[in-house]
């Protein structure tokens, strides 16, 4: 039962939220007329590789309205107090980035080019409040290994200065994600672990699968895409040792066990057998890159309509 009068102490979380609070900033904050720095060909790059970033941002709003009332339900007061702050800087970055793609004069790619971000994001919204948490914070870290990319080699360039930005708003939601699951993970029982670690290594294999289709563009941006990958796997690596899950995943000889797929031994399954009913019925000229319109077919906005 949700208390109307919760007695709570300040902690971690309340002090993320203050800190949240008093870094707000909008759209009208950021300074549209700096220069991108790019040819036309590496803002399409940009464009392209941007997209799991964008489509995460848009994912963890939504995911955040429904873990909320989870959270309530548990008695999380303050973790309620600091995912209401979480809800308003995703929606920032999703407005911003928005924003971004019309001076990009670029899309981004929709579900039909790279149908694996539909398979990651379904990933996410599996599951109760803690595998979320688990979730966000795997792609909090990708979020903050690419825009770090550019803040640091490109401070002057719009998409540098923004991404500079956001990464303030990430590390708070880093901060929040270990925080909360360093708490939550010892009073799991084993299978329950597992099952995080388990959803690690889907949710790494998708994004390898992700970035397979992306290494041209990330070439044309002067990355290199498998160094950001493996950059990637090992701080995501460090980031579940610290929060309790080192030992899970691991067979009698200390060796980590490999993730077995359904359908296949040795990654995931194509993406075309994974969601061929998801695409069905879609309208080609409205639906085809409206992530929104594909989730109001999953459990996690069950009550949202296509726009």
């Amino acid at each position: 039962m949700i208390k109307i009068f919760p007695q709570f102490e300040e902690d971690l979380l309340i002090r993320l939220f203050h800190k949240g609070v008093k870094a707000q900033w909008t759209v009208s904050d950021v300074e549209w007329q700096q220069p991108l720095m790019m040819e036309d060909e590496q803002a399409r790059a940009l464009a392209h590789m941007l997209t799991p970033v964008y489509l995460g941002e848009q994912s963890a709003m939504i995911g955040a309205s429904v873990v909320l009332p989870q959270m309530a339900m548990a008695g999380e007061t303050t973790s309620q107090i600091y995912l209401s702050s979480f809800l308003m800087d995703e929606a920032r970055h999703f407005e911003v980035l928005t924003r971004l793609y019309k001076r990009l004069n670029e899309d981004p790619l929709n579900v039909r080019q790279m149908p694996a971000m539909l398979r990651y994001h379904n990933r996410l919204r599996k599951g109760d409040r803690i595998d979320w948490v688990w979730g966000i914070l795997i792609s909090d870290v990708f979020a903050k290994n690419f825009y770090q990319i550019f803040s640091r080699s490109q401070p002057e360039a719009l998409f540098g200065s923004l991404s500079g930005r956001i990464l303030q708003d990430e590390s708070r939601h880093q901060a929040f994600a270990e925080h909360y699951l360093k708490r939550a993970v010892p009073t799991l029982d084993p299978d329950r672990t597992q099952s995080l670690v388990n959803m690690k290594d889907d949710l790494l294999s998708i994004m390898d699968n992700m970035y397979d289709h992306l290494l041209g563009d990330a070439k044309r941006l002067n990355i290199d895409g498998r160094l950001f990958l493996d950059n990637l796997r090992a701080e995501i690596e460090k980031k579940a040792e610290r929060i309790g899950l080192g030992n899970a995943g691991r067979g009698t000889d200390g060796q980590s066990r490999k993730r077995v797929f359904a359908g296949t031994s040795d990654g995931p399954k194509p993406a075309s057998q994974d969601f061929p009913s998801k695409f069905h019925g879609l309208n080609r000229s409205r639906c085809d890159s409206c992530f929104v319109a594909l989730l109001c077919r999953t459990r996690l906005v069950t009550a949202a309509r296509c726009p």
